[in-house]
């Protein structure tokens, strides 16, 4: 059931279609997916294989730019970029973040002048806005899987969503396999939707506390999104729900990919579901809202962005 590749097994992930006409089905495989590794593919999700194409190699003639160039969209306000090796533990990546456009007023998202790249702020926010879209049906999916109401995740407000891009530079000469694309994590958030450019590198681990750890590649489907649970729905769900430990190996190949964090309006509460919690199984965490746990995750792992890498 495992193609072995150099040692290391691929894992072979449950395929839901978010445009199934049978949403209970959909929903139950989406449930018995975040049980079983929290991660899965998702396909029929609404964004165009030629938008997705689009916004890679727009991402890609950004990191293209001279590094004066892209400082002057250095990081601030969770937006923006950082240069190769300034994030957690020297991690070889460099990155750009987008926060949400539809009502950008404080003007905090940090945009490319036209003049070098025309078309790249309209592709960004078009490629957000429907990946956004794309998020939100999922989300009402799993709250039907939680025996929830469908608008359960959106109550107190929108989603926060943000986009990320990621650049991993190909290498010359022999890799220190010490020194990864992106070290291993779990997400903090609710949830991501992640797209490459189908160069491999993302790796699972599905049993955080096994020892010796045992890493799977995770292979790549063209025109689908890999989805995997975050921390915080993992807290919503009292631990039902699995936020997997996951890393970027470096493979020697040049390496670009579009994450899509989705996380809950910040006065949202987050604690335990009724239907995740019994007397046999109380609930592991206080009560919080999402804002401050977000919050509380990026100081105490002492980082000024979301330690969210893929």
């Amino acid at each position: 059931m495992a193609d072995r590749n150099n040692g290391v097994e691929s894992l072979k992930l449950p395929v839901i279609d978010l445009l199934s006409s049978h949403r209970l089905a959909t929903a139950t495989s989406i449930h018995q997916a975040c049980k079983d590794t929290g991660f899965f593919y998702l396909i029929n999700h609404g964004i165009e294989i030629e938008l997705i194409q689009k916004a890679l190699e727009e991402s890609k003639n950004f990191f293209s730019l001279p590094l004066e160039e892209k400082m002057k969209l250095a990081w601030k306000e969770h937006r923006g970029y950082t240069p190769l090796c300034s994030e957690r533990l020297g991690d070889v990546k460099e990155t750009i973040y987008i926060g949400p456009v539809e009502d950008d007023k404080s003007y905090l998202n940090q945009w490319p002048s036209r003049d070098i790249l025309p078309s790249w702020r309209f592709t960004m926010e078009l490629y957000y806005e429907k990946v956004r879209a794309a998020g939100r049906m999922l989300i009402s999916l799993i709250a039907l899987a939680l025996n929830l109401e469908e608008d359960f995740f959106e109550k107190d407000g929108p989603m926060d969503p943000f986009l990320r891009l990621l650049h991993y530079p190909g290498e010359q000469g022999v890799l220190d396999e010490k020194v990864l694309g992106s070290s291993a994590h779990s997400d903090y958030g609710m949830m991501t939707l992640l797209v490459t450019d189908g160069v491999p590198g993302l790796q699972v681990c599905r049993e955080k506390t096994k020892k010796p750890q045992v890493w799977e590649d995770v292979p790549h489907i063209s025109g689908a999104f890999v989805v995997n649970i975050g921390d915080m729905m993992e807290r919503w769900t009292n631990c039902l729900y699995r936020s997997t430990l996951h890393r970027v190996i470096r493979t020697g190949q040049e390496r670009y990919s579009m994450a899509f964090f989705l996380n809950p309006f910040p006065d949202s509460v987050v604690k335990c579901l009724k239907s995740c919690c019994s007397e046999a199984s109380p609930p592991r965490f206080p009560p919080i809202r999402s804002g401050d746990y977000l919050k509380e995750r990026y100081r105490a792992n002492n980082i000024g962005n979301t330690g969210n890498d893929q």
